[in-house]
């Protein structure tokens, strides 16, 4: 994580966008896209406990901050939250990205957004290139830290 989680301003666009639960990619989407001066991100969370592993997730920065719409709905405190971005999209990126995916893939979500070919792999799910295979592999090491299994105590 390089920036700091912005949690009172996550909290804000999360209630003007009324973002759900577990839609991390369209929460983060509509952020951006009305929001001005955001940048979409897409990479992943490590938290402490479940799901033990990296989550693939969705945020937006602003002005060098992490803002979470979907952070309210984590039941986490911002000091407990990790990012590790991927893939940084400006919204008129975002946008084209978009438009071109409901005109080639109509049917499909167009998030979250894959990178460009060639694909590398992680886990059993296939996201995008070496940005993709980087950050997964540091927020895997962050859930390895955090999770550490607990020592039993001495009788």
């Amino acid at each position: 994580m390089t920036e700091p989680l912005n949690e009172m301003l996550s909290r804000e666009i999360a209630k003007r966008i009324k973002s759900k639960a577990k839609t991390c990619f369209d929460n983060a989407c509509k952020a951006a896209l009305g929001t001005e001066g955001a940048i979409y991100v897409q990479g992943f969370l490590a938290i402490s406990g479940g799901p033990y592993k990296p989550i693939e997730y969705s945020w937006i920065e602003i002005d060098g901050q992490i803002v979470d719409p979907t952070f309210p709905h984590l039941g986490q405190s911002a000091e407990n939250v990790y990012y590790f971005p991927a893939q940084r999209l400006k919204v008129k990126q975002l946008k084209a990205i978009l438009e071109e995916s409901k005109e080639d893939y109509p049917e499909d979500d167009p998030l979250p957004i894959h990178g460009d070919p060639p694909y590398e792999y992680y886990g059993d799910v296939m996201l995008g290139g070496n940005d993709y295979q980087t950050a997964y592999n540091l927020a895997a090491a962050k859930c390895t830290e955090l999770n550490k299994p607990r020592k039993p105590e001495a009788n």
